[in-house]
């Protein structure tokens, strides 16, 4: 990613291979830069912003939404699940994943491909962070019970594909931080897993869903170092 600052006003591009991404507010320096690379190679602008890199991107008049339809109906279609029966959550509330839990161990290779594909979702699914962090624990020794865990999280996706972010237009000019912890949640380690979301100008621009490093031995503290997570996020936006 590129970027220039030119009298308060900023342009942005973004190269993977040979896709390009132009954008910034800086009408002028766009065209600028358009005219310096068709110079310089052989380019072709494709008007505005569609897809790229299994994101999908549609206008509407309340604002820009952002998914990743096509990319979950490719992972379905891959996991032979296109006809799989829909859930309505991402993971079972009343499960408990543990290291050792006593079933038959998997194929550690295809679960960590099938869990690596998934986290590459969690780019517009915030919906789905909590559920892939949990699994994303057991990488290097996943069982059977891990591996119905992932397809859960795939059955949910098969009713939810059309999912994503919106940005609108807001008057709120505000930056917030909503934060929020379990305590003990992991039943192997009894640490607490942090969770937090960022919304600039009322839309949603970062989340996260982690475990804790260390054991709290109260609510308040688990919470507390949630809090103090959202405030460095806060600071750093």
């Amino acid at each position: 990613m590129f970027y220039n600052h030119n009298n308060g006003k900023i342009a942005i591009i973004i190269v993977y291979v040979d896709d390009i991404i132009m954008t910034g507010d800086d009408t002028i320096e766009l065209e600028s830069l358009k005219n310096f690379l068709s110079n310089q190679f052989e380019v072709k602008d494709l008007g505005q912003l569609k897809y790229f890199l299994g994101m999908e991107v549609a206008r509407s008049s309340k604002g820009i939404v952002i998914s990743q339809r096509k990319y979950v109906l490719s992972l379905l279609k891959e996991t032979d699940l296109l006809g799989c029966k829909p859930v309505a959550t991402p993971i079972d509330l009343n499960q408990k994943l543990e290291k050792e839990d006593g079933v038959e161990p998997m194929d550690k290779n295809r679960y960590q491909k099938l869990v690596g594909k998934l986290i590459y979702l969690d780019h517009t699914r915030p919906d789905i962070a909590f559920a892939m962090s949990l699994v994303s624990q057991f990488m290097h020794c996943p069982s059977e019970k891990h591996s119905n865990a992932v397809y859960r999280i795939l059955h949910y996706l098969k009713g939810s594909r059309s999912k994503g972010i919106v940005f609108s237009k807001n008057e709120s000019r505000r930056v917030e931080i909503f934060t929020d912890s379990d305590w003990g949640g992991s039943s192997t380690d009894r640490r607490s897993t942090t969770g937090y979301c960022s919304f600039v100008w009322g839309n949603l621009v970062t989340w996260r869903s982690k475990k804790q490093p260390v054991v709290f031995r109260s609510s308040a503290e688990a919470g507390l170092r949630a809090m103090v997570q959202g405030v460095c996020e806060l600071l750093w936006l």
